[in-house]
């Protein structure tokens, strides 16, 4: 039986949730101390991290606000999180299950927004941009980080197949354009881009997600065919690990 979108987000999600707060590549980073930075400078009363995760965003913002609204399609993803902020102190932290495209939150509801590597999951960013913009009071800043996918087409294919591969949930990592063509769209004004490199241990970034072993295989077949430009772009290894693109869009 074919699922949507939503449905292969959670169960892939479920099961990895754990993983996802001890996840060194997500739990820290120079984009988690600027959304802090961010979030100090503005002291929201109220604030949004949009497609949670395992809630670094959330714990990032939770010292400055007076309220952290943590989001996620995932129950056993926001789980956690609940678990992890109670574990930290943080007693200004509560859950929502929601897709980012219907948000049960009143319009300017919200004094900060941020979403980091949740985009390249969702079945309609435009309806998910849209409901940020409307959470958000006039004004108010939104931070938004995600991989990005390379200008090449031959690169940006290649990744998009990794990703697929690795990861059944996987939507699209959007190009730098497009990022700012759908901001642009959903009302966000770009304030600045901060571009960085990430390195991805493959048998970590395989065993986070449960990637099955014919995929593995498959992702590994892909990248011994691939040709040396798209080697040299990812810096692929000999054992699979590579580096991506990341960027973090700050907007008002």
């Amino acid at each position: 039986m074919t699922q949507d979108q939503n449905t292969v987000i959670r169960q892939q999600f479920g099961n990895a949730a754990a993983d996802y707060v001890t996840s060194a590549v997500h739990a820290t980073g120079a984009d988690l101390v600027r959304i802090g930075e961010i979030a100090k400078a503005v002291a929201p009363a109220t604030a949004i991290d949009l497609g949670a995760g395992g809630g670094h965003v959330t714990y990032a913002m939770a010292p400055h606000a007076g309220h952290v609204i943590a989001s996620d399609l995932s129950t056993d993803m926001l789980g956690v999180v609940a678990a992890e902020a109670e574990r930290r102190g943080l007693g200004n932290v509560t859950t929502l299950t929601a897709d980012a495209g219907a948000l049960p939150l009143a319009d300017a509801s919200c004094d900060m927004l941020a979403c980091r590597f949740s985009v390249h999951h969702w079945h309609d960013p435009a309806a998910g941009l849209a409901q940020a913009r409307r959470v958000l009071k006039p004004g108010a800043p939104a931070v938004f980080v995600d991989v990005i996918a390379p200008p090449e087409p031959a690169a940006d294919t290649h990744l998009q197949a990794v990703e697929l591969l690795r990861d059944p949930s996987h939507g699209r990592d959007y190009s730098l354009r497009e990022w700012h063509a759908m901001l642009d769209e959903a009302g966000f004004t770009v304030t600045a881009t901060t571009a960085s490199r990430l390195r991805m241990d493959f048998a970590t970034w395989t065993a986070r997600m449960r990637t099955p072993a014919v995929h593995v295989a498959a992702i590994r077949a892909l990248q011994g065919m691939a040709g040396a430009e798209i080697a040299g772009h990812f810096g692929i290894e000999a054992d699979g690990s590579f580096m991506i693109d990341v960027i973090m869009i700050e907007t008002r």
